[in-house]
């Protein structure tokens, strides 16, 4: 499988079309007679007539050939361009950035934009550096996840990360905000605004939720408990819970999921997942604090990112190389040295 090491190469495609423009058109010189008067009439150079017609249409086909293997091999061919680099984080501290950069050495190398996941993107793009060059990374030490093993690339990279302030403990932690969506009958949307009251005072106080008529943008939770209606279609949301079923005939085949003696039976729609249980809403504090528990237990916390430190990877010329299915060009330039002698020779064959 060939690959595209630079794709930009093929948007030189329309450069097939000068040898189609040269093939289209043909130079006709007008036949002169000479009359018995001529020689009264001032001398002028003959006339030539454009014509537009196929010419050697296998000579054409072959300089398009050789057009298209031309930017093939381009496009799949390396070209190590980059010198020394030194690669910024837009938000670092610019004092303590042009400090490091001296003291490293590279004050004169060539600087761009830290990307997002940055050694990833260092590994897949590598090879645009040529064989000599160095590479620093200047960042703020969240911005750059410590991976799970250490890397290893061609060149020699040096990291050097900024280190974020803790916060001041306050000795009072902010609460994270939910926004829940109640749609309800007035009958029991009040057993279900006690239940988030009971859920922002359980777990140290760590979560407040906030019950709102309808969602927005950020709701994780909608909740509808009302009976012979249907939802809003733009209503969207992570996470329903439905204590009317009737209204989502998506539950029909829904998974059924036991967690703390509650049921639960869910399946996924357009709108988001939608969950369903006889729970709904808890009739007794002892089924609220069920449900609590089993609620999160459902909800995995992602795994925080530990920042990089500070250090230095040295060039490892046994790395595996960035682009592991991408195959040598050489059959392509063997490809376009033959088009290339067809064409001679069929140029050399019209002239005769």
């Amino acid at each position: 499988m060939m690959l595209s090491s630079y794709p930009l190469w093929w948007l030189a495609l329309p450069v097939l079309l000068l040898p189609v423009w040269w093939h289209r058109q043909k130079r006709q010189r007008l036949k002169a007679e000479m009359l018995a008067t001529a020689r009264f009439l001032p001398s002028a150079p003959p006339e030539q007539l454009r014509v537009w017609q196929w010419r050697d249409k296998a000579l054409l086909l072959v300089r398009c050939l050789m057009l298209v293997a031309l930017i093939a091999w381009l496009a799949a061919t390396i070209f190590p361009w980059r010198g020394d680099t030194v690669l910024i984080d837009a938000g670092v501290d610019k004092a303590w950035a042009e400090k490091e950069i001296a003291a490293a050495g590279f004050g004169a190398a060539a600087r761009a934009e830290l990307p997002s996941n940055a050694l990833q993107w260092l590994r897949a793009n590598e090879r645009d550096w040529r064989s000599d060059a160095k590479l620093l990374i200047v960042a703020r030490a969240d911005q750059i996840a410590m991976p799970a093993r250490l890397p290893q690339y061609n060149h020699q990279l040096q990291l050097r990360t900024q280190p974020v302030a803790a916060p001041r403990a306050s000795g009072i932690a902010t609460p994270v905000e939910r926004r829940v969506a109640l749609a309800a009958t007035d009958a029991r949307a009040s057993a279900w605004r006690s239940l988030f009251a009971a859920f922002s005072s359980a777990g140290e106080g760590a979560t407040r939720y906030v019950v709102a008529a309808e969602p927005d943008a950020k709701t994780p939770l909608i909740v509808w408990d009302t009976p012979n209606a249907t939802p809003p279609a733009d209503w969207h949301a992570p996470h329903w819970w439905i204590a009317t079923p009737a209204a989502f005939p998506e539950l029909a085949k829904a998974s059924t999921l036991t967690i703390n003696g509650i049921t639960l039976k869910y399946t996924d729609s357009p709108r988001g997942r939608l969950w369903t249980s006889d729970a709904f809403p808890p009739r007794d504090a002892d089924t609220a604090r069920v449900l609590y528990e089993a609620w999160q237990s459902l909800a995995v916390a992602p795994a925080p990112a530990y920042p990089t430190p500070s250090q230095t990877f040295a060039a490892a010329r046994n790395a595996l190389p960035a682009i592991v299915s991408a195959k040598p060009a050489s059959w392509l330039a063997l490809a376009l040295l033959a088009l290339f002698i067809i064409e001679r020779i069929l140029t050399h064959a019209r002239r005769n």
